[in-house]
């Protein structure tokens, strides 16, 4: 009877948390490259969106930070490069270019290095970060190896060019 009364507690968990993230299969999803359209990167998991209500459940912690600077909304989704690396990618959407500039410009410049992407990007060994008009652009690695960065490259470009449609 205790195993019924916790799973039923996690589903609760799961039905809140799924009603918080709201999935927006035409929108958002169109932000993200398809799986393979840049080279190695497979998309492994659906487009998850949080609406700026519900940034917290995402970035707890931050979400004020971001709020502040007009944050609209985050989307997110995962990916595996050639069965190695795997990754999240974050689009933060913002209500003008200042804000995303400002959330770019308040994040720690430690080893990392300027790099071409967007209107300013900056890679460390497991992360790129870029802003490109009202989006911030966060991906980031879980696992570091000597193609890491250049991978990570190749996928932000490829989102750069999913921005640039919109």
């Amino acid at each position: 009877m205790k195993a019924r009364g916790v799973l039923l507690a996690v589903l609760g968990v799961a039905l809140l948390l799924d009603a918080s993230c709201k999935r927006q299969p035409g929108t958002e999803q169109s932000l993200f490259p398809a799986s393979n359209e840049v080279a190695g990167w497979v998309k492994t998991g659906e487009t998850r969106t949080f609406e700026a209500a519900d940034l917290w459940r995402y970035i707890d912690g931050e979400a004020e930070r971001y709020l502040k600077a007009g944050a609209q909304r985050v989307s997110t989704a995962d990916y595996k490069f050639e069965n190695k690396v795997d990754a999240v990618v974050d689009i933060y959407t913002m209500g003008n270019a200042p804000g995303a500039e400002k959330i770019f410009k308040s994040e720690p410049a430690v080893d990392v290095k300027p790099i071409q992407v967007g209107d300013e990007a900056r890679l460390s060994s497991q992360s790129l970060v870029f802003r490109k008009g009202t989006f911030l652009v966060r991906i980031v690695a879980f696992e570091e190896s000597t193609e890491t960065q250049q991978a990570l490259l190749q996928l932000g470009h490829g989102v750069e060019l999913r921005l640039a449609r919109r």
